[in-house]
């Protein structure tokens, strides 16, 4: 099951549950669209791997399953003028 991890890797934007804004790669790596877009040029600086949308788990199954509350945030060179 997916972590929904609550924010980008690289600039630490808020990407709640349901956002839109929220790309993941395989191995759940979490960030968000602009930065995908405009520093990471489309691959994980952490596998290489590329990007999807992360989905949206449905309000009605956040009480069972919560999204994680768990931050990360981790010093990737295209990051550091965020």
């Amino acid at each position: 099951m997916l972590e929904l991890r609550p924010n980008c890797e690289c600039c630490d934007r808020d990407l709640p549950p349901d956002s839109d804004q929220a790309r993941i790669c395989t191995f759940e790596c979490t960030f968000c669209a602009d930065c995908v877009d405009t520093r990471l040029g489309g691959a994980c600086p952490n596998c290489g791997g590329g990007f999807a949308a992360r989905p949206v788990r449905p309000a009605a199954l956040l009480a069972r399953y919560p999204a994680s509350t768990v931050r990360v945030l981790k010093p990737h060179s295209a990051c550091a003028a965020a």
